[in-house]
């Protein structure tokens, strides 16, 4: 940016570099507020998308693995001498177990994913900065003449002055029709 020391005393630049400065400088704040709030967003939509994958992970092993497995394994548990509904019981219980772990985990990371709380500061901040600004006053009008009064020194500045100023504005008619 410019430097801060050169701002506060400096009379020799002109307002159309005062404009530049200012434009410049406002331009530098929205782009940092706008790379503030990618970098947060983007953080957030890694923890989203990880969620999202365990939890789709999830559902693919609920959907397809379970038959399979849960068929394997009750006719494993029943050559073990158990009785085969109760082995389908505790496959089909272990299954929801196991499902119900990582939908506790794609959980957890759901609730890490926050609003990005920097940039929301940030911007409060700025917000309350530029409502402290106040314009500069204008100049007090000249008597009768509905023209700022002119003590400049420039040629715009003169040639202001010396025009002569319009106190009415046409008015236009309006067709009812």
């Amino acid at each position: 940016m410019s430097d801060p020391g050169n701002m506060a005393g400096n009379t020799d630049r002109s307002l159309g570099q005062l404009v530049a400065a200012a434009t410049a400088e406002m331009s530098a704040l929205v782009h940092d507020e706008i790379a503030l709030a990618k970098a947060e967003v983007r953080q957030d939509v890694k923890r989203g998308v990880t969620g999202s994958v365990v939890i789709i992970i999830a559902g693919v092993l609920l959907l397809f693995a379970i038959p399979v497995l849960s068929f394997a394994a009750a006719y494993g548990i029943h050559n073990l001498g158990l009785g085969l509904a109760w082995s389908f019981l505790i496959v089909g219980g272990a299954f929801i177990v196991l499902g119900a772990l990582l939908a506790l985990f794609a959980v957890a990371k759901f609730k890490k994913v926050k609003p990005p709380e920097r940039s929301i500061a940030s911007a409060k901040q700025t917000a309350a900065v530029l409502q402290g600004v106040k314009p500069h006053p204008r100049a007090t009008a000249a008597a009768g003449t509905g023209r700022p009064a002119v003590t400049g020194s420039t040629r715009a500045d003169k040639a202001l002055e010396a025009a002569p100023a319009q106190n009415e504005a046409p008015t236009v008619a309006r067709s009812t029709t």
